[in-house]
């Protein structure tokens, strides 16, 4: 009897970890950010205050605690790299929108530059709502410097936890204004990612990485800690993820000699499903579904084009687990059902 209660009580307290947590959602409109609380612990925070170039969700935390995101350059960590200052949290931008670049504004670019570079301005918060799942929504504008707006961006966040998993699914609708919008197949897009050291694949080279601006970006080599590696559905792993298309990809490694990883599911109804990965060694994982002549070497295009008033919709979901190692066979599983909502 007594091993009947026992085997009773541990099966219960398995299905209680399993179970979907409260989650909170604490506004700050004076502060420009929200608090996202999953089971009382912080899980990360959107975050638009007026000196960032895009709103952001930073930083993220795995169910355990640990970061996910690396803090520069917002909050700098030692042993940390501080390239690309446009690297920040979870965010959504492009690197050519009508000529302009979205993704690689920064306080790094200099005043006279300014006018090549892109903005997501009156990020305005709508709603939150709380329990099961926590929802946010905003809505904000991509404007040139001169503050014309290109883009109307609409954007939902639905927060989620159960056991040692943490999960962002995030679509964002985009609305050409008055003029017509293009967007040029290029490298830097479209959902990105930047990653705590851990997480970066261990690397002993100095590379340079050149922009649309023709910017030069040096990155060092990984710091002590980093053993981190890719795998995409189709079977790809390490480096040769990088420029190939997958429903999903994984980054896992171990931090404090406990398991991390972060996967990034595609949408079937995304433009250019199944999406390419512009997945870096040293920490940037990305989703680019509208690069394709850069990634297939021109075999493809793209070239999305948006008339006046016509939308684009991108829905991606964020899964964050620790303390468990994940198999593709869960991926597989968790992008089948994601594609049925």
């Amino acid at each position: 009897m007594k091993h009947k209660v026992l085997i009773f009580t541990c099966c219960a307290l398995l299905s209680a970890a399993a179970q979907s947590q409260t989650v909170k959602l604490i506004r700050d409109d004076a502060g420009k950010k929200v608090d996202i609380l999953v089971g009382g612990k912080p899980f990360t925070s959107f975050i638009y205050p007026d000196d960032l170039e895009k709103p952001v969700l930073y930083p993220i935390r795995a169910a355990n605690g640990t970061f996910v995101t690396r803090g520069f350059p917002i909050v700098p960590r030692d042993g940390e790299r501080n390239d690309h200052p446009h690297h920040i949290g979870l965010w959504l931008n492009y690197e050519s929108v009508n000529g302009l670049d979205f993704w690689n504004n920064s306080y790094a670019i200099p005043a006279a530059n300014k006018a090549r570079y892109g903005w997501i301005r009156k990020v305005r918060v709508a709603k939150v709502t709380e329990g099961k799942q926590g929802r946010l929504d905003y809505s904000a504008s991509w404007e040139n410097q001169a503050g014309k707006a290109l883009l109307s961006e609409h954007t939902y966040f639905i927060f989620s936890g159960k056991g040692n998993s943490r999960t962002i699914d995030r679509v964002t609708t985009l609305r050409a204004q008055q003029d017509s919008v293009f967007f040029k197949d290029i490298k830097d897009g479209m959902l990105g990612l930047r990653v705590t050291k851990e997480l970066e694949m261990p690397s002993d080279k100095v590379e340079e990485f050149v922009d649309s601006q023709g910017n030069v970006t040096k990155v060092s080599a990984s710091g002590n800690g980093a053993n981190g590696s890719y795998l995409t559905s189709t079977g790809r792993r390490g480096n040769d993820a990088w420029g190939t298309r997958g429903t999903w990809c994984l980054l896992a490694a171990k931090k404090e000699g406990v398991p991390l990883s972060v996967a990034m599911i595609d949408y079937p109804e995304n433009p250019g499903y199944p999406t390419y990965w512009h997945a870096r060694d040293y920490g940037l994982f990305a989703a680019n579904p509208l690069g394709q002549a850069i990634f297939s070497n021109g075999r493809e295009k793209l070239n999305l084009k948006l008339a006046p008033g016509q939308s684009v919709t991108f829905k991606y979901r964020i899964l964050v687990t620790s303390g468990a190692e994940v198999t593709a066979e869960q991926l597989d599983r968790e992008a089948a059902e994601f594609g049925k909502q």
